[in-house]
């Protein structure tokens, strides 16, 4: 029985790290261990897969998670995969359908219906089916003609036939692609709201009228998504442009559809300048902030030892995450067969690089040194994060300081262990034995999904989680009143 339930609760464990990380469009990453958990608690699970829906920021798992609701076996399982499938966008839709068929080996027939609603919804409202069309119209054609839906005359004639009717924002497209000045283009992006990704497609040459009227157009999170495009047309270049640019990333710090993780890759991969990259920091700072407040102080223990450069890399990372979202004390350490106390007066990712500038990868592996110094100089805290490959071969050893720690101070704070490397999980055993709270995080050289370890650190301890995660409740569909 011991057995069983510690089985169930490494295998929820080991399913909630899975989501500090980004499969990139691979499901085959995480797909079994939803499927395993999912055979082994499906309340669990389900409760799971919504509130991600609402809280997580990876597509890959919202797809992966609506799928298996609507494949369950288990009817409010298969309704609130049909609810949370009708908000999403027909590229992620289509995904999931493709997805289904790979993984899962069928479409069970309420998915079927799910898809059904989903594209009569949209073909009731033609202004809601032109813009999923014209964002998506692969992946529209791709439900329908994949399962078998007969499509309304009217989506016919757009998806199928190339001949949307005059007044539908396809038209406007083909007016778009016909029109001999940027005056009357511009005119055309104002009017209908054509999105940058249809519109570049159509026209050769972007002019500085056009540029304006399309950025005129863009949410915050699509001028962020396009940074490096608009750049490589000249969108930066130009005074006017530029500014107006400027203007949608202040935006963006308090919008709240823009995504943290989106602004930290455009940030690495747009290639702008020093300004431009100062105002994607700012964002991806007040949307981290946005998400979560640490009210507990914390220690960010980083192991330094022979061949633990990830480790340093992932520390500073993390360090110029969390220290933008501290609401209490933070105590950064280096450590080898010695700590070394890091300290910065600012927050951002630069300023961590320069305090650990003289921080090198060697020595021995001795990771309760940290706690011991911490112990003399009565630095109470709540919880430890320690980022190492638990290798450790010199002493204190990190259970025994932190018995130590927690005996002269009162406190017997969380450990989270990053685990970077070829990890041992030798920490782990021994703080099991000893019976003090950890939990583990494997990191597999996603930067970018860092910001999702936010919501655990926020919290009082996982068991909070867990709970906030059991009381989101299953969507239902609002069915017509008579």
């Amino acid at each position: 029985m011991v057995q069983h339930v510690t089985e169930e609760r490494d295998l929820r464990l080991e399913l909630l790290n899975s989501l500090f990380t980004t499969p990139h469009r691979d499901w085959g990453m995480v797909i079994e261990l939803h499927k395993e958990m999912m055979a082994k608690d499906p309340l669990f699970y389900g409760h799971l897969a919504v509130w991600y829906a609402k809280a997580g920021e990876v597509r890959d798992h919202k797809e992966v998670f609506c799928a298996q609701l609507l494949c369950s076996s288990l009817p409010e399982h298969r309704e609130a995969g049909f609810v949370l499938l009708q908000e999403l966008p027909p590229y992620q839709v289509s995904r999931i359908v493709r997805g289904m068929k790979r993984h899962f080996g069928r479409i069970p027939r309420s998915t079927k219906t799910a898809v059904v609603t989903y594209l009569r919804a949209r073909e009731s409202r033609p202004s809601f089916f032109d813009r999923a069309a014209l964002r998506g119209k692969k992946a529209m054609k791709h439900l329908y003609a994949s399962l078998h839906i007969k499509p309304s005359e009217r989506a016919d004639a757009i998806l199928f036939k190339d001949c949307p009717p005059e007044g539908s924002l396809l038209f406007a497209m083909k007016r778009l692609a016909a029109a001999q000045t940027p005056a009357e283009q511009a005119n055309l992006i104002v009017e209908h709201g054509l999105p940058y990704p249809v519109v570049i497609g159509a026209l050769q040459k972007l002019t500085p009228t056009v540029l304006v009227a399309l950025i005129h157009a863009m949410t915050p999170q699509e001028v962020i998504n396009h940074l490096r495009s608009l750049k490589a047309r000249g969108a930066l270049a130009h005074k006017g442009v530029r500014v107006l640019v400027e203007s949608k990333l202040e935006e963006a710090k308090s919008s709240k559809r823009v995504a943290a993780l989106k602004t930290k890759v455009a940030q690495q991969a747009a290639g702008v300048d020093a300004e431009i990259a100062k105002q994607l920091s700012d964002i991806a700072d007040a949307q981290v902030k946005s998400k979560a407040r640490i009210t507990k102080d914390t220690a960010l223990l980083i192991d330094k030892s022979g061949s633990m450069e990830e480790a340093i890399e992932v520390g500073k990372h993390l360090a110029a995450l969390i220290s933008t979202v501290m609401d209490a004390n933070l105590y950064v350490y280096a450590t080898d067969s010695m700590p070394y106390p890091v300290q910065c007066q600012h927050r951002t990712l630069e300023d961590w690089e320069k305090a650990f500038a003289l921080i090198r990868a060697n020595g021995k592996t001795c990771l309760g040194a940290p706690l011991a110094a911490m112990q003399l100089l009565k630095q109470k805290v709540e919880q430890v994060i320690l980022i190492s490959d638990e290798e450790e071969n010199a002493s204190p050893y990190f259970a025994q300081a932190y018995q130590s720690y927690g005996n002269a101070l009162g406190v017997q704070p969380q450990v989270l262990i990053v685990r970077v490397g070829s990890a041992s999980g030798f920490t782990e055993r021994e703080l099991n034995k000893a019976r003090v709270p950890v939990d583990t995080f494997t990191f597999r050289g996603d930067y970018y999904a860092l910001p999702n370890l936010l919501p655990l650190l926020a919290r009082p301890s996982r068991l909070e989680l867990l709970m906030e995660i059991l009381a989101t409740p299953l969507p239902q569909r609002a069915w017509p009143t008579s």
